[in-house]
């Protein structure tokens, strides 16, 4: 099996692959003060609640935009497996050709998201991953990686309206029953994400207007099944994306 983990400001996700098939998935908080040992009791935790023993992990791979965590990570792995360890970096072979200024600067999220993109849909295409902040990949028909936009996640949207409010309550997530909110959870509610999504399929539509064609648009990331349904777009929801994305990138590299 392989196991993939995707290291982001938030969350980390974590998804064990038995070929193609994904065994489970899950999700912890990223903490830089965790240390490898914590770690170490919550990957062991999760593959036990799922009846996978480390010794049937014979790889893993890793992506992650926050390096402050990356090597307690790496560490905390090492503590329950000898399996080679693929770290989504400068030198890993991914396939794609990206062609921004300097391709160096690229998150590694992004690439692992283009990567599952190009194996998985027609191209071109726009792929949306909605985190602590909301990311474009622009796709085009050839599978070169041309860039994107990047803008504020709707979590961080909320966070800043809250923070910035004495009277406005925090709400959750969770579908408007209508657009014109009846008190001011709804009110709020409809205006964060119906602002998001309204962003969303603006985006797309600049895209595509700029490209000059139509894309297949994927959309992933922790919120995106909250909000896809609210955009008018034709949007695919893979909520595996990254994950998908890393055990492709794994097989690229693990005879090297």
């Amino acid at each position: 099996m392989i196991l993939a983990i995707d290291i982001g400001n938030t969350n980390i996700v974590m998804g064990c692959f038995d070929g193609k098939q994904i065994v489970f998935r899950e999700r912890i908080s990223s903490n830089q003060r965790t240390t490898d040992l914590e770690y170490a009791v919550m990957i062991k935790t999760a593959l036990e609640m799922h009846k996978v023993t480390t010794d049937m992990i014979r790889g893993v791979v890793m992506s992650s935009v926050v390096p402050s965590i990356t090597n307690t990570f790496k560490r905390a792995i090492e503590k329950l497996t000898n399996a080679k360890i693929v770290v989504v970096g400068p030198g890993v072979k991914t396939g794609i050709r990206i062609l921004i200024d300097d391709p160096a600067q690229l998150g590694s999220d992004l690439v692992v998201d283009a990567v599952a993109g190009i194996h998985g849909y027609p191209t071109p295409q726009i792929i949306i991953d909605m985190g602590t902040a909301t990311t474009f990949s622009v796709i085009d028909k050839n599978c070169n990686y041309l860039g994107g936009v990047i803008t504020t996640g709707m979590a961080v949207s909320a966070d800043a309206l809250f923070n910035k409010t004495s009277q406005l309550p925090k709400i959750g997530f969770d579908t408007p029953k209508r657009v014109i909110g009846k008190n001011t959870v709804e009110c709020l509610k409809s205006g964060i994400m119906y602002s998001a999504a309204s962003s969303i399929d603006g985006i797309i539509g600049h895209i595509e207007e700029e490209l000059g064609q139509k894309c297949t648009v994927i959309a992933t990331g922790g919120l995106a099944g909250v909000v896809v349904p609210l955009c008018k777009r034709k949007i695919i929801l893979d909520d595996d994306l990254m994950l998908k994305g890393l055990v492709i990138i794994y097989s690229k590299n693990e005879n090297n």
